[in-house]
């Protein structure tokens, strides 16, 4: 079993007092807005389990640009320094996202989204750049077979490649490609890494399935023990090489491996500096988190009130001393691990350590 070295405890406990003043002060640097359920693809690892007819309709803009206009700006002293992310469902599937995002870039916010491509065109993109975008995140699961199967849809490989040419080409927005390792893409990745780099990639997360909404239904899809500790080496690789600048998701603690695969030690930024608006108006922190978590709704609830004193227990996680995590000696700096993989009883779903053999 690896131990941390003296280097990375140094840097660890200086994360730990980092960390306490953070949650104090918890700046909202993130707010992603649920904007639609709506989705043109049937993807295995959904955690949202979307649709391409919701049930629940898209939440009108007016309502969302209500509580930023007269919950968050009064508040926030730089709104340069507050991103606004829409996700969903596929946020282009509203026809309405270029004047919601050109209303946010009045008020000086950026904005950016996360995309499966399908409907990324280049009249689309020139549109949205007009309105002000200035992130994208397009997500691609391997080569085209194992891209169209995860997605259900046979064209879905073309246009998120199409999406990733598009912005390659530019140097308006920052971009980068999400890829949700899995054990039918695991073997290739080097391949991958190569044909992105091709393509004009050079900020590439890597992410792995946790068993919640559809993907819950696949269970057959989560790579082996073994296989996580290849992906971290294959990431530490790749940062090496220096060609595709790789990085882990903020999924969990990866023990000796921080400070290899991120840009950053560490940390579940929930509740502390990121928050969502849901689409029902739920007032979250990432959007895939249960529930059971939520906070409040910006329908009966002042949004900021919620933010400066409610996620009590996103800021404290002493409650998540239970079970596997009781007497970890890893607690001190993972705390429990991402807020996303705590099921609705607040029992962790995965632990990355377990993975790595801890």
């Amino acid at each position: 079993m690896a131990t941390l070295s003296l280097k990375q405890k140094v840097g660890l406990e200086l994360e730990r007092q980092f960390l306490k003043n953070h949650k104090q002060l918890h700046p909202l640097r993130q707010l992603f807005w649920e904007c639609t359920l709506r989705c043109n693809l049937h993807c295995k690892h959904c955690g949202s389990d979307c649709k391409t007819e919701s049930l629940m309709p898209d939440m009108p803009a007016e309502d969302f640009l209500k509580v930023i206009d007269e919950q968050v700006t009064p508040h926030v002293d730089d709104r340069h320094q507050m991103m606004v992310i829409f996700s969903g469902g596929e946020p282009l599937a509203r026809k309405d996202i270029e004047e919601i995002g050109m209303e946010l870039y009045k008020r000086e916010y950026p904005w950016g989204m996360v995309t499966n491509g399908m409907m990324f065109t280049e009249e689309r993109f020139k549109r949205l750049c007009a309105s002000g975008l200035r992130s994208v995140a397009v997500s691609l699961d391997g080569k085209e077979d194992d891209h169209n199967w995860m997605r259900g849809h046979e064209s879905s490989f073309k246009n998120a490649m199409r999406a990733i040419r598009l912005l390659a080409g530019q140097k308006q927005v920052v971009w980068d490609v999400v890829t949700c390792v899995n054990n039918r893409n695991v073997q290739y990745l080097p391949e991958l890494k190569d044909m992105l780099y091709e393509a004009g990639v050079r900020q590439w997360r890597l992410f792995t399935i946790f068993p919640a909404g559809r993907a819950k239904q696949h269970p057959d899809l989560q790579i082996s023990d073994e296989k996580f500790r290849d992906l971290m080496e294959f990431i530490v690789a790749c940062r090496q090489e220096g060609k595709v600048h790789a990085s882990y998701a903020c999924e969990g603690f990866v023990g000796e491996y921080e400070g290899k695969v991120r840009d950053h030690l560490y940390r579940c930024e929930a509740g502390l500096s990121v928050a969502s608006i849901l689409i029902d108006g739920s007032i979250s922190a990432c959007t895939s988190i249960r529930g059971k978590y939520y906070q409040g709704n910006i329908y009966k609830d002042n949004f900021w009130d919620v933010w400066e004193n409610g996620f009590q227990n996103y800021r404290n996680r002493d409650w998540m001393k239970k079970g596997d995590c009781a007497s970890c000696k890893m607690f001190r700096y993972c705390e429990g691990g991402g807020m996303h993989l705590r099921d609705e009883e607040g029992n962790l779903m995965l632990c990355h350590m377990k993975r790595l053999g801890h």
